[in-house]
């Protein structure tokens, strides 16, 4: 077996095998943006079947974040434990059943159960596939985060599509469920077979069972934060800004959020190309703007022409930036899962608290002043950017890691690098931050 270290230059392996590789990661995230997709478009078959307020909906539809804060703690364990394919098989695989359960729920108790446990396996497979992203994206030396995060946006917009086709034609929801759940579960297979299989040496220190965030994550996840902050805000509350504050109709409310979604989507598929050309810190920068001429153009805005590209503009704006808050992530550290971990938590403790926080500041001020809270934190974004400049390039420090990929032993596989001239001789790899007086990542 060949071996890719964390502390020297990344192996980049055959152009083939890292497109290969690429291609699968990029599936295996609109698997899981399909899983999403699927369970949202039958969110209102769920509160009629159920017979729920909107209140108690409110209540279901927090326990997948709870469940996905408590459980991506323990993905760094698992990836170490199986390696980063079977994690991702594993967890993912998981994902798809659970995405059958809420819909079978008789009352309410029983839904918030399986809310949580499908919270908990999306969580976990969400962080171990931005870790194989990470690793992707080394080998290859170049962004691809962002498109793989696109890649996601996209799955989940298919599969609401077909969901709400599906409710159109009146099909029975617990039916369509399991057939998607079955169906998800077979693309899975394959796609994760293709992955990239790194290890960690067995010298390695093993995580512990539930670790909290390691301190060097966090700054990188304050500024995931602010932008899933205006995500979620503008997710939720986008619809209700624009019949409230600008007086449009039910339709043309509509169109604010599907302007949003679909500019996130586009902003992240296009995104590689600007972090490429502008480098990870000054793209942030570049979104930070952007989603704050956006959030500005949404507070100032008396009628629906200036509020729906207004939030369109927050969607470009903060398209980007928690995949460079992952990529980020995963050059930190002696546990590059669990960094990504850390920065997940923190910056989906966002996602959970925006929609209830612009609710309050709505219910004491306005609608207006809740979006000036969203803008401030986009021109947040300015400020803190240079918390991303891991993401420029360079590589984690940390745990050397094994690739038990078949390709890896193969003379320039995906483990093996050539050598620099003037670069000394190579040595035996070692891992960092693994002994006993070793300082913490």
């Amino acid at each position: 077996m060949t071996t890719s270290t964390t502390t020297g230059a990344p192996p980049p392996g055959p152009p083939g095998t890292a497109h290969r590789a690429r291609i699968a990661v990029a599936l295996v995230f609109a698997v899981h943006g399909a899983v999403g997709g699927t369970f949202v478009s039958r969110i209102p078959w769920i509160q009629q079947q159920l017979d729920l307020s909107a209140g108690q909906l409110g209540l279901a539809l927090v326990m997948p974040a709870i469940g996905s804060s408590l459980a991506m703690p323990l993905a760094g364990r698992f990836v170490h434990r199986w390696g980063g394919r079977a994690a991702v098989r594993v967890l993912l695989s998981l994902c798809c059943l659970s995405v059958a359960l809420p819909v079978l729920a008789p009352s309410l108790p029983v839904l918030c159960l399986a809310l949580l446990a499908y919270g908990a396996t999306a969580g976990m497979s969400d962080v171990a596939m931005n870790a194989q992203g990470v690793e992707i994206e080394q080998r290859l030396g170049r962004s691809i985060m962002s498109g793989l995060h696109g890649m996601w946006s996209a799955g989940g917009l298919v599969a609401a599509g077909v969901g709400i086709l599906a409710a159109h034609q009146s099909f029975d929801p617990r039916l369509q469920l399991a057939v998607a759940a079955v169906l998800l579960l077979a693309l899975a297979q394959p796609v994760c077979a293709a992955l990239p299989d790194p290890r960690a040496p067995e010298q390695a220190e093993e995580p512990p069972r539930f670790a909290l965030p390691p301190r060097s994550s966090l700054v990188i996840g304050l500024v995931g934060f602010c932008a899933v902050f205006a995500e979620g805000a503008s997710m939720d509350w986008s619809g209700v800004y624009l019949r409230d504050v600008t007086g449009a109709s039910p339709t043309v409310a509509g169109a604010a959020y599907t302007a949003f979604a679909l500019t996130m989507t586009a902003g992240r598929l296009a995104g590689d190309a600007v972090i490429h050309r502008l480098g990870a810190v000054r793209a942030a920068r570049l979104s930070g703007a952007v989603a704050t001429a956006g959030g500005l153009l949404v507070v100032v805005a008396d009628r629906p022409a200036l509020a729906i590209p207004g939030f369109a503009l927050i969607g470009i704006g903060v398209a980007a930036v928690v995949p460079l808050a992952f990529a980020a992530a995963g050059r930190i550290g002696d546990n590059p899962s669990q960094s990504i971990a850390g920065v997940a938590t923190v910056t989906y403790t966002s996602g959970l608290v925006a929609p209830a926080i612009v609710g309050g500041l709505a219910q004491a001020s306005s609608l207006t002043v809740s979006f000036g809270v969203v803008t401030a934190l986009t021109f947040a974004l300015l400020l803190s950017a240079g918390a991303l400049r891991r993401a420029e390039g360079g590589t984690p420090g940390g745990t050397v890691l094994v690739d038990a990929s078949p390709s890896s032993t193969a003379p320039g596989g995906p483990g093996t690098r050539e050598p620099v001239v003037g670069e000394p001789a190579a040595r035996e790899p070692v891992t960092r931050g693994s002994g006993p007086n070793s300082p913490a990542g």
